[in-house]
């Protein structure tokens, strides 16, 4: 097979380099599938790994990206054969496995998923990982029983990819979708994707009791901190508190109160490792119950791979608003 391109990040002098290569399919990790890649996407954790302000790649060199989609080109499994769309989120690409950035991609036939016949490879990437998470936590709250007559679900980190997706797939449900967010000026967006009423942060108290007045019916949370501690003094009797991220911070200062005397469940939200099965079957969802309907105003941005060095830092900045997909194929 022909060269190909691929931005590869390395650990030179203790510091991140970033940057295009060209290799072959045999420089790549290990697998039994190969994917000729058309899209993939930018998560923060992404940007942390691409600028080298997270921790992210366990071993170096690798190729970036945590989502890819594209086209089955050869194939050891027979259940993937050539010409087959998939998709790949998570599982260690980018982390212990190259990434999506990259022309083609050879990944092991388990991390791969079939794309829905009703999904479009641009579709799963403006879904991606971000989009994956939402759903996952979604269907694990449902899972324990949470329900839209529960009382409505509070979303924090809201004009993220995670947190737009979600209050766009809560709202389809039935759900009453509360956002929180520290961005004033994004109001007329997060209704516009399914919010019933935006709070901003610099509003919230977050109270010093170990339980305050109970005011949700569950929450999705993205931020940790003094944020999570609140969602644990504020959710009902029985709701459930999907922890999705630590943009805020990685501390839960609380007690055991609000599990042992209004049965709030917290629920570890992690979308690296789904078993297979469990992954199937939520992009299962995605693809018919759990389908987003706001797709093009929370990913409104597609670039091309050649402007992907330049896109990170406003992920580290906290200046994007919804999804990007990275057009891979020129």
């Amino acid at each position: 097979m022909e060269r190909f391109r691929a931005y590869r990040i390395n650990e030179e002098d203790g510091r991140i380099v970033a940057g295009f290569h060209e290799l072959t399919v045999d420089d790549l990790t290990d697998g039994n599938v190969v994917v000729k890649v058309s899209h993939s996407t930018i998560n923060y954790k992404d940007a942390l790994a691409a600028t080298g302000s997270g921790k992210i790649l366990r071993c170096y060199p690798l190729n970036g990206g945590i989502d890819l989609a594209g086209t089955v080109v050869s194939s050891e499994d027979p259940e993937f054969e050539p010409g087959t769309a998939v998709l790949v989120n998570g599982c260690g690409l980018s982390e212990t496995v190259d990434g999506g950035y990259s022309e083609y991609a050879r990944v092991d036939s388990a991390s791969l998923v079939v794309i829905p016949e009703e999904m479009s490879a641009v579709e799963a990437m403006q879904i991606g990982t971000a989009g994956y998470t939402a759903a996952l936590a979604i269907h694990r709250m449902e899972q324990n029983g949470q329900s839209p007559d529960h009382g409505p679900i509070v979303v924090t980190g809201a004009t993220g990819g995670v947190g737009s997706i979600a209050i766009d797939l809560l709202a389809g449900r039935g759900y009453e979708a509360i956002a929180l967010t520290g961005k004033a000026t994004e109001e007329a967006y997060l209704r516009e994707i399914g919010a019933s009423r935006v709070l901003l942060r610099d509003q919230v108290d977050c109270g010093k009791r170990p339980m305050e007045k109970a005011v949700w019916g569950g929450a999705i949370d993205n931020l940790g901190g003094d944020y999570l501690t609140w969602l644990t003094r504020t959710v009902d009797y029985g709701g459930n508190i999907a922890s999705i991220g630590l943009a805020s911070s990685a501390a839960l200062n609380t007690t055991v109160l609000p599990f042992i005397l209004r049965a709030v469940c917290l629920l570890g939200i992690n979308s690296v490792d789904t078993p297979r099965d469990l992954r199937r079957a939520v992009w299962a969802r995605i693809g018919n119950d759990l389908k987003p309907q706001h797709l093009d105003t929370i990913a409104n941005r597609t670039i091309a791979f050649d402007d992907l060095p330049d896109a990170f830092q406003a992920y580290i900045d906290g200046t994007v608003t919804g999804r990007t997909v990275v057009k891979i194929t020129r």
